[in-house]
């Protein structure tokens, strides 16, 4: 069983942080191994949180994308300060009469997901205003594998940037060091290590599946947004809105029959099949769609899956990709490249191992990142 990052801190009562004036970065994933919530355990400790600070989604779990305001907390009337939205990163006056910034939410493991940016912005203030950092270590959940290239600086973005690849395959401990030896910042960072994990998915821990997001409620959602959530930039359901988001994939114009078909061919042995659906909510509500459903194990890599389904998709006059797929890629263009069957999977390659040898010694526990196939 693994142990993260807050149980360590709940066994030890806190200690390290007693007599701190915490500043707290979380949301609903700050849970410890018996599913208590991690702000509770720190008031019944006596630790004095003076500020909480939430990134997309809020602290309770407001939909994707959207904006929220400042709030103070019901229970403990604590200030809490969205970051997301007109503000991604606390001001000086936000961290003023704070020793301490606190970091507990659960990651992904993926580029595009705009929680690591909290971190990295949030990062960025504590060594501007000479304030402590503390982030208590969660697993990711998709383990040491690595994909794609380190994102093109002129695309940096709430969903990309860092020089960053596709797929990091660091915890959000690791990933602190990372943004910290990147950045040169001049700060007291601690990561509290988790105990018992050594580098292995979500699957093989034991631990419960803490959603990180209202749209990636399973692991298998997960393993499909690693690659699906490209479809964000088209004209093309990712599924948001349908019972599996991430693994329904499809548009009312599009022949389930045929993609179903395509994809069978192109990777033997993929789960999936042709699937009729009608999302409730944004692209296409409520009008029928014909796609696809995936089933993901282990072996799939989505990422190759979704180039192979774009190429297909070329074939239909109502398909369309937008800008924003270059800040979902990473690379400039890659759009263009699509159409052109120009994507180069190669360099891809060169610059993921480059990320690889430049994170290396980030890594706290067993197992060593590898660049996926």
């Amino acid at each position: 069983m693994v142990s993260q990052g807050i149980d360590i801190m709940v066994a030890e009562d806190f200690k390290r942080l007693k007599g701190k004036s915490i500043g707290l970065i979380t949301n609903y994933s700050f849970i410890d191994g018996e599913l208590r919530w991690g702000i509770d355990l720190m008031v019944e400790s006596g630790l004095r949180i003076k500020k909480i600070f939430t990134p997309e989604h809020g602290l309770g779990g407001i939909a994707d994308g959207e904006s929220y305001e400042d709030s103070v907390h019901s229970r403990y009337k604590v200030p809490v300060v969205s970051l997301y939205g007109n503000k991604t990163k606390p001001l000086t006056s936000d961290l003023e009469g704070l020793d301490i910034l606190v970091y507990d939410i659960q990651d992904v493991g993926l580029r595009y997901y705009t929680f690591l940016y909290t971190l990295a912005y949030s990062l960025e203030a504590a060594a501007e205003n000479g304030l402590e950092y503390m982030v208590f270590d969660r697993i990711n959940p998709l383990g040491r594998g690595v994909f794609g290239c380190r994102i093109d600086d002129s695309l940096q973005s709430d969903v990309g940037g860092f020089a960053l690849p596709l797929q990091y395959g660091l915890t959000p401990g690791e990933l602190a060091l990372y943004f910290k030896k990147l950045k040169r910042l001049d700060l007291d960072l601690h990561v509290v290590h988790l105990k018992g994990w050594r580098g292995e998915r979500f699957t093989d821990t034991g631990l419960f599946w803490n959603v990180p997001s209202p749209n990636i409620p399973t692991f298998d959602s997960l393993l499909g947004y690693a690659g699906t959530c490209f479809f964000e930039a088209t004209n093309v359901t990712e599924g948001r809105g349908t019972f599996k988001p991430f693994l329904v994939i499809g548009a009312p114009w599009i022949d389930g029959f045929h993609l179903e078909e395509k994809l069978r061919s192109d990777f033997p042995g993929l789960n999936v099949r042709r699937r009729e659906f009608m999302p409730t909510s944004r692209k296409y509500a409520n009008e029928s769609c014909d796609g696809v459903e995936f089933f993901p194990s282990k072996k799939e890599n989505f990422f190759l899956v979704v180039l192979k389904m774009m190429e297909y998709l070329l074939e239909y006059d109502e398909f369309e990709m937008t800008y924003r797929l270059d800040h979902l890629t990473g690379v400039v263009n890659s759009a263009d490249m699509i159409r052109a069957g120009e994507v180069d999977l190669f360099q891809w390659r060169k610059s993921g191992d480059e990320f690889i040898e430049f994170a290396g010694d980030c890594l706290i526990y067993p197992g060593i990142n590898f660049y996926r196939e």
